[in-house]
């Protein structure tokens, strides 16, 4: 299958702004699932998870603002889940569809999550990466101790090492998912060096919050569909215990580690990808 790129206009506080999606067609009236990624990465982190996916569906993997191909936004205080969430629901109305299942990472987890928590959701099943109700305080400073930092890359390849630096706890990738990873991730900035392909304006939000636990079980405790919970047993944004509390409270979902991992597993690897599609597929 291939992958086709895509857009639409999303109207924000500050008018109207544009929305990049990749979209695999998959078999004629397949059902859809919309990919969402992590805070400073892009559709394109799903292209191996969507290509397995699009044999059986129709996937969507959205930019969201400031990402990828997604253009800045002119008010940096325009990042926010209020826009997210608005922008998701444009793009599942474009979709055509009464229904879709959700795979997030990390920040794209967190938007299935709230979507899932509304009345008259439009998910069918959900699929959260690496993320929960309890977002632990030790992850956020992590995250905040380089996003909204804005590096200067001679090169592709000196772009790629910082990279397989920062995520590192993606787990043990193979050269070439690195160098896919990093070509995906990249922008040429004005001078002709290379930066990553995010708006570092991102990084406002976790200069300004406080150095706390974010609690939002009043949200799980609303999500009422079939659930599966993928964990990087080394996580330290989903912590074991609040990962185990969340197979019994809202929708008492599924739980999978995978051992030698931090936030957040990749979804690169078959047995990754297998666990997915065996429960969308189920």
């Amino acid at each position: 299958m291939s992958i086709t790129p895509r857009s639409l206009d999303c109207l924000g506080p500050h008018g109207f702004h544009r929305l990049a999606y990749w979209e695999w067609p998959g078999p004629a009236g397949a059902r859809a699932v919309v990919c969402a990624h992590g805070l400073t990465r892009n559709g394109r982190d799903f292209d191996t998870l969507a290509e397995a996916l699009s044999a059986h569906r129709r996937v969507v993997c959205p930019d969201f603002p400031g990402r990828g191909q997604s253009p800045w936004l002119s008010d940096p205080a325009d990042y926010g889940y209020s826009l997210y969430l608005a922008d998701m629901a444009a793009l599942i109305a474009r979709l055509d569809v009464e229904a879709v299942d959700w795979i997030g990472t990390s920040m794209g987890g967190l938007v299935g999550m709230l979507l899932a928590a509304q009345v008259g959701s439009p998910i069918r099943r959900l699929v959260i990466n690496d993320i929960g109700p309890i977002i632990a305080k030790e992850g956020l400073a992590r995250i905040g101790s380089y996003v909204g930092r804005d590096p200067s890359f001679r090169d592709a390849a000196e772009l790629e090492a910082t990279l397989r630096l920062v995520a590192a706890s993606f787990g043990p990738l193979s050269d070439a998912q690195w160098r896919h990873l990093a070509a995906i991730s990249t922008r040429q900035k004005p001078d002709g060096s290379l930066g990553f392909a995010y708006d570092p304006r991102i990084g406002d939000a976790f200069r300004n919050a406080p150095a706390e636990d974010i609690d939002l079980w009043s949200e799980w405790d609303r999500v009422g569909c079939p659930t599966l919970v993928l964990r990087g047993a080394q996580s330290d944004l989903l912590r074991s215990a609040d990962a185990e509390a969340m197979t019994r409270r809202g929708p008492k979902a599924r739980l999978v580690e995978f051992p030698g991992i931090g936030h957040a597993p990749a979804l690169m690897e078959e047995d990754q990808i297998a666990v997915i599609r065996d429960f969308l597929l189920g």
